[in-house]
């Protein structure tokens, strides 16, 4: 008998196509996709699982979403962090939850369309990037452990984006046309600031406050802290003689720091919450990305009791409390951690 394959589908054409994939390779699939909120893309997902035949699976994850990863995403900026959703969701909900759903479903493997790379090497399973290093999203999946990588597939880590659209077109997939989601999937239009008020209307962070130059000068006002992130230079509205950057966000005192560019760079970062897929003996040299879009720096990588010390070779601009730095071993990923600053 084929093995039983559970495809996380969103509706869109990476998922989409993994699960006519699959199924081509002989599986036995079924799509699974999550109700987050008042989703649109289900039905999108169904009409996929209808056309290629299979069935369909709706899992009710809207508490465990908004509990898990909605806020979150909300306490993160309100502490003058800037989160990354996507991780958290990965985690939590997608190889989760949702992965724990499939199996209850009697599913022997879980697949995704993650543009990324499972391959058994050297008498063990390793994630690695993708093909195309431009759609790789190896970075938001380094808290998959060794014994899910035996049971997932990732079809699309072959393939470039163009490739896959090219595909779907040929299998005449309902959603091969469908434009990529750009945006936080439940951040209404993509409006973070609002989401943020909503949930949390009196949050420090969120009430005025000043603008001020790393020596303390004042230079404006701002309307909360967690409006603003590491590195940015837009919306500040105050005038300087030269460009200015948020450096700093200090939320206890309501400021928001700001330097010239040069300020930004640092060769050096601590971590928390530190997993490994693959832990090597450390202190070691290695490859890290300290946000989803950076490149690859090296870097060299110490234990401390609770935290890890990341030193870089050239330094970094924008470290940002609050996303993951991950590492990698060439193209594998080997695990990563949460940047405190």
């Amino acid at each position: 008998m084929n093995k039983k394959v559970a495809v996380a589908m969103s509706g869109g054409v990476d998922s989409s196509l993994t699960a006519a994939l699959l199924l081509e390779r002989g599986f036995n699939v079924i799509g699974v996709t999550m109700l987050l909120a008042d989703d649109k893309n289900i039905s999108d997902a169904q009409k996929v699982c209808e056309h290629l035949g299979i069935n369909h699976h709706v899992a009710d994850f809207r508490k465990i979403f908004r509990d898990e990863v909605e806020n979150y995403f909300v306490a993160e900026y309100l502490q003058g962090r800037t989160p990354n959703p996507c991780v958290r969701c990965n985690r939590e909900i997608k190889f989760g939850a949702l992965f724990e759903f499939a199996k209850n479903l009697g599913a022997e493997i879980f697949s995704t369309g993650h543009y990324a790379r499972i391959i058994f090497e050297d008498g063990r399973f390793k994630l690695k990037k993708a093909v195309d290093i431009a759609k790789d999203q190896s970075y938001v999946l380094y808290n998959l452990t060794a014994e899910k990588l035996a049971k997932i597939i990732l079809p699309l880590g072959e393939f470039t984006k163009s490739e896959t659209r090219t595909f779907a077109a040929k299998l005449n997939l309902p959603v091969a046309d469908k434009p990529d989601s750009q945006e936080i999937c439940f951040v209404p239009n993509d409006d973070y600031k609002n989401f943020i008020a909503t949930r949390n209307p009196d949050a420090q962070a969120l009430q005025a406050g000043e603008i001020v130059f790393a020596d303390g000068k004042i230079l404006g006002n701002h309307s909360g802290v967690a409006n603003y992130t590491i590195g940015q230079r837009k919306g500040l509205g105050i005038a300087y003689e030269k460009p200015l950057y948020v450096t700093k966000l200090d939320v206890d005192n309501r400021r928001v720091i700001v330097d010239t560019g040069e300020k930004l760079f640092s060769t050096t970062l601590t971590a928390h919450d530190a997993h490994w897929i693959y832990k090597p003996t450390l202190p070691k040299t290695l490859q890290a990305k300290i946000r989803y879009g950076s490149r690859v720096a090296k870097c060299t990588v110490t234990e401390d009791e609770n935290f890890l010390r990341v030193n870089f070779v050239e330094p970094q601009r924008a470290v940002t409390p609050g996303q993951s730095i991950v590492f990698y071993d060439d193209a594998e990923v080997l695990g990563g951690a949460v940047i405190n600053a």
